[in-house]
């Protein structure tokens, strides 16, 4: 399985300046928060990649990834139809080949000495299926994500098998239908914002589309929960930590992040210590 292109989705109504965001790489380099996440899709051998924007916003965007113009394209979601909807858009780019998708407001670093998307890019050639990446997650957060109930595969550690995808359940709803294996209590598998997908999904998708007739209902953890019934589909627990930008306080522990990781950590950490002795001074 090759991955040689992926889709970045941008068009949410509360997400489209998220991915403009500006960030201190771990470089010490200015990078928008797209310009990051295009790196990492390219780091694990991604060729091109489609951002679907909403209507109109795709000037805004383009001068975010000069770096890699030729690329990049972009792809405008004429009205805000859904999430579903919004991927769907990516059909005639991906064609018949299977490709990554990200959401544009989550943020990735790993743990590992390759990228998360090189991560999951090897477990799905290795594997040769779909499969998204997940983190465990506590209890109090399943409102933010989809989740994942499954059971681990024996002998392949930090893979499962998915058997159940539901998008943010309650954690009643989660206690009694997403419960895997191994998982310390209050954890489940949530979603880590980054997949390698088939076709599949995509016809999935259309069908959902067309049987409800309204593109607004046509959801991603719903499609994604009929594509493990027609083919192989796992769930891959990366070695990595995501970051919601959109989150509370998202923009400052992604930047965090990406600092203590990164080539300024000793000059990070210092002010960080100074700050807090500045307040408790007070």
């Amino acid at each position: 399985m090759e991955i040689k292109k992926a889709i970045i989705t941008a068009a949410g109504r509360n997400q489209r300046t998220l991915p403009l965001q500006v960030f201190i790489d771990r470089d010490g380099v200015q990078r928008t928060a797209l310009g990051i996440l295009v790196e990492e899709v390219l780091s694990a051998g991604v060729e091109e990649v489609a951002v679907i924007v909403h209507a109109g916003d795709a000037e805004n965007y383009r001068s975010s990834v000069d770096a890699h113009d030729g690329r990049v394209r972009f792809l405008e979601q004429p009205a805000p139809l859904g999430y579903g909807h919004a991927v769907s858009l990516g059909a005639p780019f991906v064609g018949d080949r299977p490709f990554m998708l990200l959401v544009g407001d989550h943020l990735a670093i790993s743990r590992a000495s390759i990228s998360c998307a090189s991560q999951l890019v090897q477990a799905a050639a290795a594997e040769d299926c779909a499969v998204s990446t997940v983190q465990a997650t506590h209890e109090r957060l399943l409102h933010a994500y989809g989740v994942v109930g499954g059971n681990p595969l024996p002998g392949k550690p930090g893979l499962f098998s998915v058997e159940t995808v539901i998008e943010k359940p309650t954690p009643t709803e989660a206690e009694q239908r997403l419960m895997v294996p191994g998982l310390r209590a209050g954890y489940y598998l949530c979603f880590f914002g980054m997949h390698v997908l088939t076709p599949t999904l995509m016809g999935i998708l259309s069908d959902l589309m067309r049987e409800a007739g309204d593109a607004r209902r046509a959801h991603l953890s719903e499609a994604l929960a009929m594509l493990g019934g027609r083919e192989r589909y796992l769930a891959f627990e990366v070695q990595g930590s995501r970051y919601d930008i959109g989150a509370r306080h998202g923009l400052l522990t992604a930047q965090l992040a990406l600092a203590l990781e990164g080539r300024d950590r000793d000059e990070v950490l210092t002010m960080l210590v100074e700050l807090l002795a500045r307040e408790r001074r007070g």
